[in-house]
């Protein structure tokens, strides 16, 4: 079992910034990427940013030059630091993992999805 444990969200005033981390524990050969999706209400998830293991990143067009994807390798622990929030990023922001779960699965390629349970960003006066 691997869980991934968010904090970090809240109620923040436009212009504000927050900083979400997510952990992921459990029986963890190695994780290929971590992200950060987001849902408003009404609208689909989509791809807020994502860190490989190596470092690699991509966010949506919306998020560049304000939020920044970082991960602790160490720690399993992926953060999300957003700077210049604005109204729109309100959302549930959920974590995501893309994690090996044996030596045998990572050799194949066969990494499995893990969501965390998400938390609250509202941007708002």
């Amino acid at each position: 079992q691997v869980q991934l444990v968010e904090s970090g969200g809240g109620l923040v005033q436009p212009g504000g910034s927050l900083r979400l981390s997510c952990a992921a524990s459990g029986s963890i050969v190695t994780i290929y990427a971590m992200g950060w999706y987001r849902q408003a209400p009404g609208k689909q998830r989509e791809l807020v940013a994502a860190v490989t293991s190596g470092g690699s990143t991509d966010y949506v067009d919306s998020a560049k030059g304000r939020f920044t994807i970082s991960r602790d390798n160490a720690k399993n622990t992926v953060y999300l630091q957003m700077n210049s929030l604005k109204p729109e990023d309100t959302a549930v922001y959920y974590c995501h993992a893309s994690v090996a779960l044996s030596a045998r699965d990572f050799i194949n390629d066969n990494y499995r999805e893990v969501w965390g349970q998400g938390t609250l960003v509202t941007v708002s006066l």
